[in-house]
């Protein structure tokens, strides 16, 4: 359970519209496993915080109370972990220093709350897979990640499941266990939506060609694309498929085709992007008539089965889209063309451009930040959200704060700290 706080704690300052782009300084603590966020703001101004309902059961955590202090505001933001707080200055980092320092406060009391498990990144290919098939990998590193992009000043860095959407959780029933809902109605939606998402997987993306040869990016196999036009191309008969049966291609022997069965690979890659990005904003006209409003009721059962858990992450997520200063971007332990499925049907399209999409099933979250901060620099501000450990441990190792996602209030203050422009 999230702790709830008390009515006469609920004011937060705002953060004056004079500072629009706030840098955190040093001081920028990381938000560690249980607690609450601490903000420091530079005016005293205060609006009212929404009401939670009354936690569940009680937990032994300090008082929650404005404190001012050398003209400086504090406040609280239920359910947060660590602390996050903002110096008076709002100064850029000079190079080279590190712009977070993680450090335990003395007064630390953690919540009794189990730890998130970590979660196992083959289980979306395990459940799959009545067919037996190896799930192997291709060896290949190629990083032709975009330029540089120097207008950036702060990246969200997303886990999907169970922060943005809840999926894992309703197969396995965790889900209706922890909120008091009916486990085979929950089991039944997860199992639903899951033979969706490899449904359109297969047919529109690929995946039946592409799920031994995995990439952690959309364009990680774009060298070996020579630009044809694939207007006319019949990818049934290219020759793909059997290539890469009897040559073993992208099972983990690392043993690669020739150039123009790489290229064949590259093209693939090429149309699921396209189709992506065609689609994005209208997966029903992707899927067509029935289809649709079996996906759309879908979508609406599982509504509200979670009590509007996707919709309150889409409002975190549509402000900082709205943001020119700000970018989300999305690592999940999915596979990337069941992830880039998931992203279309959940209508997450909008907020998570096809460029900002990274799988760890191959590298790990670690790898997939660290490529995520040589595309947009260290000046940048990272701040990473997210329910497991593995995106915890990996943001703590490249000293990135870490919101953790519990449950709805976690995603509620979220995004009050955004509306408030604390983040």
């Amino acid at each position: 359970g999230c702790y709830a706080p008390s009515s006469s704690s609920l004011n937060q300052p705002i953060i004056s519209q004079s500072y629009p782009h706030i840098v955190p300084t040093p001081a920028f603590h990381a938000m560690a496993a249980y607690g609450q966020a601490q903000y420091t703001a530079g005016i005293q101004q205060a609006a009212a915080y929404a009401t939670y309902p009354p936690p569940s059961q009680p937990y032994g955590l300090p008082s929650y109370s404005i404190k001012t202090e050398d003209g400086l505001s504090q406040a609280h933001s239920p359910g947060q972990t660590g602390y996050l707080g903002y110096g008076a200055s709002f100064s850029t980092p000079s190079p080279g220093q590190a712009p977070y320092s993680y450090q335990m406060h003395g007064d630390y009391n953690p919540i009794n709350r189990p730890p998130t498990p970590v979660k196992d990144s083959e289980s979306d290919r395990q459940r799959r897979s009545s067919d037996g098939k190896l799930r192997g990998r291709s060896k290949r590193n190629n990083d032709p990640s975009p330029p540089l992009d120097t207008d950036i000043e702060r990246v969200f860095v997303w886990d999907l499941d169970e922060t943005i959407i809840v999926f894992h959780s309703l197969l396995t029933g965790t889900f209706a266990t922890r909120y008091g809902k009916d486990t085979p109605t929950a089991v039944s939606l997860g199992l639903r939506m899951e033979e969706m998402i490899f449904n359109l997987a297969d047919a529109h993306l690929f995946f039946n060609d592409l799920e031994d040869c995995d990439q952690v990016h959309i364009d990680d196999v774009s060298s070996d694309d020579n630009g044809q036009d694939l207007s006319t191309y019949n990818f049934a008969t290219d020759g793909f498929q059997a290539a890469a049966v009897s040559g073993n291609l992208c099972i983990g022997s690392g043993v690669h085709g020739g150039v123009d069965w790489m290229r064949k690979l590259a093209f693939r890659y090429r149309r699921v992007k396209e189709m992506y990005n065609t689609y994005k904003n209208n997966v029903g006209g992707l899927i067509g008539t029935p289809k649709r409003e079996v996906w759309l009721q879908l979508r609406a059962d599982m509504e509200a089965l979670t009590d509007l858990w996707l919709t309150h992450a889409l409002k975190a997520l549509s402000l900082i889209n709205s943001r020119s200063n700000c970018v989300n971007v999305l690592v999940t332990t999915t596979q990337l063309i069941p992830a880039l499925s998931k992203v279309l049907l959940y209508g997450l399209g909008t907020v998570f451009p096809i460029e900002n999409i990274y799988s760890a099933t191959k590298t790990g979250k670690d790898s997939c930040f660290e490529r995520i901060v040589q595309r947009f620099g260290r000046k940048a501000v990272y701040i990473v959200v997210g329910d497991g450990v593995e995106e915890e441990q990996a943001a703590k190792k490249n000293n990135m704060p870490f919101w953790r996602i519990s449950c709805h209030a976690d995603l509620e203050a979220l995004r009050h700290a955004l509306e408030l422009e604390y983040l």
